[in-house]
């Protein structure tokens, strides 16, 4: 077994959209995913993206992906990096993917001068939140992420 980390291209959208609803249905989440292979073409392989991706293959077969983007830190004054999504194809699970993809952004954290790396877990996800442990993760449990979308989202954009 041979697992290798490649930068997403443009034609990776399919497959991308593919990993995506499957890290959906693990979390109970389906009914949330509408992003579209056109969405993630215009959004993640324009002139200037915002967010980026990385594949997973073992021995030349995609079994997983990370989906990125950098944030800043005041206090550091420094760029992170911000791990959207991580999913390994079950199939594929305890074989090494998930931590090569995080080697790799580890690696990129680092090229690009970030002060940290930072993603979400579900609280229930207890393989997840062992495994982000044993790497010497540690869980932020004096924040609360807070989101605004729809029409709170838009209701605050008029002023509202």
């Amino acid at each position: 077994m041979n697992i290798t980390i490649r930068r997403a291209l443009a034609g990776d959208e399919g497959l991308i959209l593919s990993f995506i609803r499957e890290l959906a249905t693990y979390e109970k989440l389906s009914h949330e995913v509408v992003a579209t292979e056109e969405h993630l073409g215009r959004t993640l392989f324009c002139d200037a993206p915002k967010a980026f991706a990385l594949i997973a293959e073992e021995d030349g077969e995609p079994v997983g992906f990370a989906l990125y983007f950098f944030n800043y830190s005041t206090f550091l004054g420094k760029h992170g990096l911000y791990l959207e999504d991580l999913y390994v194809r079950e199939s594929a699970r305890g074989r090494g993917a998930g931590k090569a993809l995080l080697a790799a952004l580890a690696r990129i954290a680092l090229d690009h001068d970030c002060g940290r790396m930072e993603w979400s877990v579900l609280d229930w996800n207890a393989p997840s939140v062992a495994f982000y442990k044993s790497l010497g993760a540690e869980p932020m449990d004096e924040w609360t992420v807070y989101r605004l979308t729809g029409a709170s989202l838009e209701h605050l954009a008029k002023g509202e």
